[in-house]
């Protein structure tokens, strides 16, 4: 049986829960509103403040790893529309910029033209230039799923290359290093 997937979600006031008969869970909160269709062969019950999914036939190794895996998903959605998650970038290198105007997000990374990314409704993207520190780029969202994917396309475009480490990285994110070439002493 999966650790994870036996473990109970615990459901924060202010959000309702709701499981369909064809295991459809809906979860509505202050943030906003997620769907997620379970496996059929998995039971889901609500009880109370806690939602449990269940694994009627624990040999099933892919119905197992199923099993942790919904669990998981809604348990994010659970957090997502209560709390809602963030992500934060930063643009390391001499001239890159960013610049969001409503749902365009505007990148200037250093190639010859600047790239336009359109993002999703349901992502709310902020941008902060200081003189002398490099620019952030802040999205908000409660899929977090969606807002991993968004991060990663962003990031997909200029990685942090490991000689400067110049490209788009995220906040606290540790890049290893390379030493460059030296000369050689004869």
């Amino acid at each position: 049986m999966s650790r994870i997937g036996k473990q109970p979600i615990n459901i924060p006031a202010g959000t309702q829960v709701t499981v369909s008969s064809d295991n459809l869970v809906t979860v509505k909160g202050k943030v906003g509103t997620l769907t997620q269709q379970v496996d059929p062969r998995l039971a889901v019950k609500l009880e109370g403040t806690h939602l449990l999914m269940e694994n009627p036939e624990p040999g099933n190794m892919d119905l197992s790893a199923k099993h942790g895996l919904y669990r998981s998903l809604v348990a994010n959605m659970v957090k997502g529309v209560s709390e809602g998650f963030k992500l934060v970038q930063e643009l390391v290198g001499v001239g890159y910029k960013a610049q969001a105007t409503g749902q365009l997000l505007e990148l200037s990374l250093g190639f010859s033209h600047n790239l336009f990314i359109e993002l999703a409704p349901e992502i709310k993207v902020t941008t902060v230039t200081e003189r002398g520190k490099n620019p952030i780029i802040t999205l908000e969202s409660c899929d977090k799923q969606l807002l991993g994917m968004v991060a990663s396309r962003i990031r997909a475009f200029r990685r942090p290359e490991p000689y400067k480490g110049k490209g788009v990285r995220f906040v606290n994110e540790v890049v290893r290093r390379k030493a460059g070439k030296t000369a050689s002493s004869k």
